[in-house]
């Protein structure tokens, strides 16, 4: 019979006292990469001669020509595995699960390169079987967070003022209220925060929407000491991966695990699309959590976390990243040059990092009368004061430049320009 490869076959034929075959199954290469596993184990010592019984596509990696299986016995390991038992099979349940693949979860630790998402390399020692779980980018996890933190007996957390208004919209939705703390050029203001009480807090210190600072030491050591106080800090790590003209800032996770919740996605980093994010819980809240995943959804689609994965472990990510790295500093570029040229007056924020700029205006109009010149003429912009709870001291954009061409940002600000003068 045709050898159908592995070592060449000994023996004499199948039909009279076969000797046991030397072929044993070998995942490719493609494959050993894929899960990182490692080698099968042997194939059984050998197979019975030709019967009516079924081919052996259970028990070996691959049917062989001439070679039969006894059937399985109701106590044989085949019977007990209805999907089979195929070298390097995925092992991803049947139904979706609460918490994340258990690759999506390995995959940081094994290759131990800084990951862009940000486990080991800004979250501290990386996520495990028993501390993370995956979700539909983070408003999921700040809904779940809230219904678990309700259940508690909280019923507020602070947020950073000016701070996001999707954010203040999802933890209302969770009936939390959200007092608003405000900002400085350090960061957070942890003495107003101390002040008024609250039991837990959200924040940016990778780098502060929309504002763009970055948490300074003494705040970080001051928010630490609220937190081991008895506060939860719940930290969204959004675009902390962007980064242009500054090192890497660690994750307040890893100062203080047990009393911070870290949340991120690959929204900007892959696509928005895919609704890909995760958690990775406090100690004490973690079951609560894995059981509201469990009655809310009943768990994330396990296909793309385990391409996810994949990426990760293949460098994949890591290549993406310093290509987005790349053209992302330039279109950054591009626009600071545009709002240099066009708006006369502005101060541009936050540039060091993330994937928008804050824009400001020594003037005394309303940002939102100047956004809604911008869009008539097709430019789409926020106005500063739509994330601030007081009104801003100066009126102000917030400008996202990932998702349009040097080109297209020159023309837009030119755009932009246009209406300035006429609300001046």
């Amino acid at each position: 019979p045709r050898r159908t490869g592995g070592s060449p076959r000994t023996g004499t034929s199948p039909g009279a006292g076969a000797a046991a075959p030397s072929w044993s199954p070998r995942p490719s290469r493609h494959g050993r990469r894929l899960y990182g596993s490692p080698p099968p184990p042997p194939r059984p010592a050998a197979c019975s001669p030709p019967s009516p019984a079924r081919t052996c596509s259970t028990c070996c990696a691959r049917p062989r020509p001439g070679s039969i299986c006894p059937p399985a016995s109701p106590t044989s390991p085949r019977s007990r595995a209805p999907r089979g038992c195929a070298p390097n099979a995925p092992s991803s349940p049947p139904s979706p699960r609460p918490t994340s693949a258990t690759a999506i979860r390995a995959a940081p630790r094994r290759y131990g390169s800084p990951s862009p998402t940000g486990w080991p390399a800004t979250a501290g020692s990386g996520p495990s079987p028993t501390r993370s779980w995956s979700s539909r980018a983070p408003p999921r996890p700040l809904a779940l967070l809230g219904r678990v933190l309700g259940d508690n007996g909280i019923r507020e957390i602070a947020v950073e003022d000016p701070g996001s208004l999707g954010v203040r919209q999802h933890l209302r939705h969770a009936r939390l209220d959200t007092p608003p703390v405000p900002v400085d050029a350090d960061g957070i203001r942890v003495d107003v925060l101390r002040a008024q009480g609250a039991p837990a807090v959200l924040v940016t210190p990778a780098h502060q929407f929309p504002t763009g600072v970055v948490l300074g030491g003494h705040r970080r050591r001051e928010l630490t000491r609220w937190a081991d106080a008895g506060g939860l800090i719940v930290e969204d790590d959004y675009d902390a991966e962007h980064r242009y003209d500054r090192p890497p800032v660690p994750a307040l996770r890893s100062m203080l695990p047990e009393r911070v919740a870290y949340v991120g996605s690959v929204s900007k980093l892959l696509a928005p699309a895919l609704r890909i994010g995760w958690m990775i819980p406090p100690p004490p809240y973690r079951d609560a959590i894995v059981e509201a995943k469990r009655y809310a959804d009943l768990g994330n689609a396990a296909l793309p976390q385990l391409v996810l994965a994949h990426l990760m472990e293949s460098g994949a990510m890591e290549r993406q990243l310093r290509l987005l790295r790349t053209r992302h500093r330039r279109r950054r570029d591009a626009m600071i040059d545009a709002i240099g040229a066009r708006l006369p007056g502005a101060v541009v924020h936050g540039a060091a990092a993330g994937l928008h700029l804050m824009v400001t205006f020594d003037a005394g109009f309303a940002d939102t009368d100047l956004a809604a010149a911008a869009l008539a003429r097709g430019v789409k912009t926020q106005p500063l004061s739509w994330h601030s709870r007081a009104r801003p001291q100066r009126p102000g954009l917030v400008l996202g430049y990932a998702a349009r061409t040097a080109t297209e940002i020159a023309e837009g600000v030119a755009l932009l320009g246009d209406a300035l003068r006429t609300v001046r």
